[in-house]
């Protein structure tokens, strides 16, 4: 599938991060040529161009200048920030977009947006229930509630300003490289460095989430961004709502570990999933605009995921803030 938006550099904002530097690659192997813009650079993104600008905090006029200068036909919000209070979680989720969409209005030909929106936006719903694109919005969290904020001020652009964009609300991923705080990116690497096997514990909430390859959301991405669909909100997962001990089971096998491995406990959910105990994406919407579908399944994530992590050299001051993390 391909459209006029086709062209141009693609700048991917938040590029250094656990999303963003799957979308890079994503576009790059589509043969675009590829920006990322991150506050730092990063290994993840060297084999394409890297501009350091802090999204969050430049003018509209700087960001601007950047799209113009660099030749972009399609620009990728993929930032996430995180923090402990309202104006903590808007700085970055909020009020990058702000600076973003007013950037746009500045350019005479301004590039097509793909926004990454959350499935947390729609906040909790009861168990079975599918979350299709009708779903009232209800989010319970500080973070839910600030990338709804974005969402609804992008979707208002389209629908005031004919603003060429969409949203996509990507539930939580999973696969190779994930962030380091994420529930499973954080396991794997307890995991990893249990050298001596006395296991981990970890505390598990009752709950069913829909989990999807970070690779496939990547996709979808690439497939948004060329689409001539008119719909501009599209929910991304991967369709199942799976118990988080069944996906604990799927890293254990990835890691080729004894189930004793992991002492599991009772547990509340936290971080961006808070609150939610059942998350099931119905993504017949894009599967009918775009032709997209997940195309991994969980044991071929968790293997992924438990491959990268276990190569890598730990952190021991993992950094935070708009370069991107999610799940």
């Amino acid at each position: 599938m391909s459209g006029p938006t086709a062209s141009g550099a693609v700048a991917v904002l938040g590029g250094t991060g656990c999303v963003g530097r799957h979308v890079c690659a994503a576009f790059a192997a589509r043969g675009r040529r590829v920006v990322a813009v991150a506050r730092r650079p990063s290994p993840a993104v060297g084999a394409h161009r890297f501009v350091p600008l802090d999204a969050a905090g430049c003018t509209p006029g700087e960001l601007a200048a950047v799209l113009a200068a660099e030749g972009v036909g399609t620009v990728v919000n993929a930032t996430l920030g995180w923090g402990r209070t309202e104006a903590e979680m808007g700085r970055t989720n909020v009020g990058l977009v702000e600076r973003l969409l007013d950037a746009l209005r500045g350019l005479d030909d301004p590039p097509r947006l793909v926004q990454l929106g959350t499935i947390h936006e729609y906040g909790p719903v009861p168990h079975g229930t599918p979350l299709d694109e009708r779903v009232p919005p209800r989010p319970q969290t500080l973070y839910a509630r600030a990338k709804l904020t974005a969402s609804r001020s992008v979707l208002a652009a389209v629908g005031a300003e004919g603003l060429d964009a969409v949203v996509l609300r990507v539930t939580n991923t999973i696969g190779p490289y994930p962030a380091p705080d994420s529930l499973f990116g954080s396991l794997a690497a307890r995991l990893r460095d249990d050298t001596e096997g006395a296991g981990v514990e970890v505390a598990l909430a009752d709950a069913r989430r829909d989990y999807v390859d970070v690779r496939d959301a990547s996709w979808a991405v690439v497939l948004a961004a060329e689409s001539t669909a008119g719909d501009p909100l599209l929910n991304i997962g991967s369709g199942a709502a799976r118990h988080l001990s069944e996906l604990v089971d799927a890293l254990v096998r990835a890691g080729g570990l004894t189930p004793d491995a992991i002492r599991r406990r009772q547990g509340d959910a936290a971080g961006r999933s808070a609150g939610a105990d059942w998350i099931q994406v119905d993504h017949t919407r894009a599967r009918r605009l775009l032709g997209w579908r997940p195309r991994h399944d969980v044991d071929t994530s968790m293997r992924d995921l438990w491959s990268t992590v276990r190569a890598a050299v730990p952190d021991p001051a993992p950094s935070a803030g708009g370069d991107g993390r999610r799940g």
